[in-house]
């Protein structure tokens, strides 16, 4: 039933190191575009709010696949920006995080907009009275708290991240999803055992996700 998982002709470990590779490179970019979004959301200045508020809500409700197919379309092939990519391969790559983190930034900025609204305003209000700056208030007071405070909806955003990841094989990178479809294409007497096998291979990298970040929301969670 898994014989063509013997045949050699299919690398499904390497195909799902793509999607861990993607899956990594996105959530460190995300979680600084969100935390700069989340600041922008909160930030004393109306341009920075005004701006921080448009973007999130255009490319949240924006689908995914529109603005990675745009990436490779806009900035690839029509602007010839190719993110310092030599080959296919690596631009398609370099582009697919680009819009995974143009996409996941939002609900990372929102998750920690939640987090900082946790913060009593009493202690903002003191450190101004101290001489702190907007900047200082909200890097050094509030930004750390609100992260103890959101740790499991981040963790929720990256699960999700995760599964977005198969987004990036609209593009022809080559993680799972894309070379799910070739089995599938070329396998079709084996199809729920290589269902099975994708399936497995995603909740392998969720779960273990989940459980961790679940055990360490609960261990730096802050008691108010």
């Amino acid at each position: 039933m898994f014989d063509f998982l013997d045949s050699g002709q299919y690398d499904v470990l390497g195909a799902f190191w793509v999607t861990v590779q993607l899956t990594l490179y996105s959530a460190a970019g995300s979680l600084i575009w969100g935390t700069a979004l989340a600041g922008m959301r909160v930030s004393p200045v109306p341009l920075l709010r005004g701006f921080g508020t448009a973007y999130v809500n255009l490319v949240r409700n924006t689908p995914l696949t529109l603005l990675v197919i745009g990436c490779s379309l806009g900035l690839s092939q029509t602007l010839k920006i190719n993110l310092g990519g030599d080959s296919f391969k690596e631009i398609g790559f370099r582009l697919a995080v680009l819009g995974l983190i143009a996409y996941t930034g939002t609900f990372v900025c929102e998750a920690l907009r939640s987090g900082i609204n946790t913060v009593p305003v009493g202690q903002a209000e003191a450190a101004r009275a101290l001489g702190l700056s907007f900047f200082q208030v909200l890097t050094l007071i509030v930004l750390p708290q609100a992260f103890r405070a959101v740790i499991a909806p981040l963790a929720n955003v990256l699960i999700a991240l995760t599964k977005n990841t198969t987004v990036a094989a609209t593009i022809g990178v080559a993680e799972a999803a894309l070379l799910m479809k070739e089995m599938l294409e070329n396998e079709a007497q084996a199809v729920f055992a290589v269902f099975a096998v994708f399936a497995l291979g995603f909740v392998l990298l969720t779960l273990p996700t989940g459980l961790l970040l679940g055990w360490v929301a609960k261990r730096v969670a802050v008691k108010r």
